[in-house]
């Protein structure tokens, strides 16, 4: 411990007696979705096993770069030493720094056991045996890992579990709120699970089911109906449905649209997002099927309408990905 006050301008403390953020954000890597499909896809058209694994206390592997100093926690205080505070060579949960300190420790080793960093996703890594290969998935203490070979998978899971204490999870079936069914040919990712949780959180439940997100000749716009008193609430339905267009595709439009109001949502707009969760209780199982099968074309399908937007006249474009026949953005 030092001093408190020998603490120098651009050093940071963190204070448990205050619930102040004194600790300047970092922003960690956040995996993409599409990413997340591509190597579900390689690994079913490959045959190759999908592993996932969990990291025990990711966030305490961490090392810090910047001087960060702990004032003494409550009940543990050195009477001989009240004034002194603690610093902190290692992350602590609660630090802004400690997803970022905890993704560069593990990369920059991952890459000292031959990996190489993709530069279209800073989460995916991969390393090239003779003809063999292994990808890396890592959202915060999250990991997919598929391969050609078993073996090296077995090793790789062996040595990571030692240096940083991980579980592995056997076959891959539940991965970020996504539950994933894989028989030898066929995975099937739903949201199930995820979208029960937010009917009843919000209430929705007990709602009547329709067979569409989005009435038929409805075009929204920023002027219509009565604004509403809280938009904090609008804003949380709309934020959850964003995460379900990772396996519902069939919904990316309407919420996408509906987002257009964030910032001043009105009554009507309210009436079109409980729609889509009313349409969505109708659709639970609803998901993504990828088939196995050789992945060797790449297909895209792009469309726009024409000045579609009644408050700005833009044109809205939508596209889609196709890995051979499976959808992958």
């Amino acid at each position: 411990m030092v001093p408190l006050k020998d603490i120098k301008p651009g050093w940071w403390l963190v204070d448990f007696h205050s619930n102040q953020d004194l600790i300047m954000m970092k922003l960690s890597h956040v995996i993409k979705p599409s990413t997340i499909r591509l190597i579900l896809t390689i690994g079913l058209s490959q045959g190759w096993s999908v592993k996932q694994l969990d990291v025990s206390n990711a966030f305490l592997h961490g090392d810090l770069q910047e001087q960060v100093y702990l004032a003494q926690p409550p009940g543990f205080e050195d009477s001989s030493h009240p004034d002194y505070v603690c610093h902190l060579h290692k992350a602590l949960y609660g630090l802004k720094q400690a997803p970022c300190a905890w993704y560069l420790k593990f990369s920059n080793y991952i890459q000292q056991m031959g990996f190489t960093r993709c530069p279209y996703d800073q989460s995916l890594f991969y390393r090239t045996q003779g003809s063999d290969i292994l990808l890396l998935l890592i959202y915060v203490d999250d990991i997919l890992l598929t391969g050609s070979s078993s073996s090296q998978i077995t090793k790789l899971i062996a040595h990571l579990s030692v240096v940083f204490h991980m579980k592995d999870l056997g076959d891959i079936h539940y991965f970020l709120g996504l539950q994933i069914a894989r028989d030898e040919s066929t995975f099937t990712i739903t949201q199930t699970r995820y979208l029960l949780s937010l009917l009843q959180k919000f209430g929705l439940d007990g709602a009547k089911p329709v067979s569409t997100p989005l009435a038929s000749g409805v075009s929204l716009s920023a002027t219509d109906g009565v604004p509403l008193a809280d938009p904090s609430h609008y804003r949380c339905l709309v934020g959850s449905l964003q995460y379900l267009t990772l396996t519902r595709p069939d919904i990316s439009f309407v919420v996408h649209h509906v987002c257009r109001f964030m910032q001043a949502p009105h009554d009507t707009h309210l009436i079109a997002v409980k729609r889509i969760f009313r349409y969505l209780k109708g659709t639970l199982n609803v998901g993504l099927h990828y088939i196995r099968t050789p992945v060797h074309e790449l297909h895209g399908f792009c469309d726009a309408d024409w000045a579609g937007c009644r408050d700005d006249k833009r044109s809205t474009i939508g596209f889609a990905i196709f890995l051979g026949p499976n959808l992958i953005s």
